[in-house]
């Protein structure tokens, strides 16, 4: 297994930062199309990405406006079944905005695939935050 852990500085309050994390409509503004979210211990985490790929898992902790691990995985991929591998994100207020630590824990051969994933949507996330339009999802190319 492999951690990835990644930073990202976002000019927005950890509040606005956590809606983003756990809002249906907030996420899909950042990542994918379309998200289904209930932001709860045990609730469903359910995305699907501009190309088709399906991801879902359960949040499995929430502390308001401070930290959210939930469990992700691809629906009908083979090393990466949903629900197989956790995602956890972090909020720290840092001066005017957030600083957000993402670690995700997934097997080694797909880590590389993860960074690259991951590098692309947080600076989505954080134009999103910030109030700016990130766009139409690419997709991380």
């Amino acid at each position: 297994m492999t951690r990835i852990v990644v930073e990202q500085w976002i000019e927005a309050p950890p509040s606005t930062v956590y809606r983003y994390l756990t809002g249906s409509d907030e996420w899909k503004r950042w990542q994918g199309v379309d998200a289904r979210l209930d932001a709860r211990e045990g609730g469903i985490f359910a995305m699907l990405m501009g190309n088709g790929m399906r991801a879902s898992g359960e949040f499995v902790r929430l502390v308001k406006d401070e930290l959210v691990v939930f469990t992700w995985g691809w629906v009908d991929h083979p090393v990466i079944p949903p629900g197989s591998t956790t995602v956890e994100i972090s909020l720290t207020k840092n001066g005017k905005g957030t600083l957000l630590t993402l670690t995700h824990r997934l097997p080694d051969d797909e880590a590389d695939l993860h960074r690259a994933g991951w590098a692309h949507y947080l600076p989505r996330l954080a134009s999103a935050a910030a109030g700016l339009d990130p766009g139409p999802d690419p997709g991380p190319g």
